[in-house]
């Protein structure tokens, strides 16, 4: 519930949209501001001889992930939130916390989950950042190498290029960013899986 004290980072803007650390990148290197995420990925892997079948993989990648049904709908409620701006204790569209949002979104689809973001650590089965899920949950410490837990984050998205997870921070309100950053993979503690 405590916010974290450096998020100085800066909304990325373009064609009048937010769009995320990730995708900026993603669309400077392309050279292009498309606020499209490729859909499918297609491939031909090996060379096939004349006449012999080729082989073609198809990898989907996509915003939501393998979130669904109860998840799903927490994740587009939490977005519904982007912009609201920061206020200690808050629970309203007025003005969040970290763990006020994380208890907004939860509730809007019909979930009851504690309060705190020290309450809602033990709230589900531990998970290893190597296997996160959209709708996990991911906690933070104020400091570098902190063990004390208090910032809270909804991860929306975990594909092969990363894990993005919204929250709302002290400076920017509620916004989505990278867990791959020097700033939250530092102060990162530990994720839990809901148990829903």
């Amino acid at each position: 519930m405590v916010w974290l004290a450096g998020c100085q980072q800066k909304l990325n803007y373009r064609d009048g949209k937010y769009r995320s650390a990730r995708e900026m990148v993603r669309l400077k290197k392309s050279g292009r501001y498309s606020s499209a995420r490729p859909v499918r990925k297609t491939k031909i892997v090996g060379a096939a001889p004349r006449g012999a079948k080729t082989k073609i993989v198809t990898k989907r990648t996509a915003r939501m992930g393998n979130a669904t049904g109860t998840l799903a709908s927490v994740i587009e409620a939490a977005r519904s939130y982007q912009g609201t701006p920061y206020q200690y204790g808050g629970t309203t569209r007025l003005g969040l916390d970290c763990s006020g949002l994380l208890q907004l979104s939860f509730g809007e689809a019909g979930v009851s989950i504690p309060r705190s973001s020290n309450e809602q650590a033990v709230w589900g089965t531990p998970v290893r950042t190597t296997e996160l899920q959209p709708g996990d949950l991911v906690f933070f410490g104020a400091s570098p190498g902190s063990r004390t837990i208090t910032h809270v984050g909804l991860v929306t998205v975990a594909d092969d290029e990363g894990v993005d997870f919204i929250h709302a921070s002290t400076s920017l309100g509620v916004v989505e960013n990278s867990l791959e950053s020097d700033y939250y993979l530092s102060r990162f503690i530990r994720a839990v899986r809901p148990q829903l």
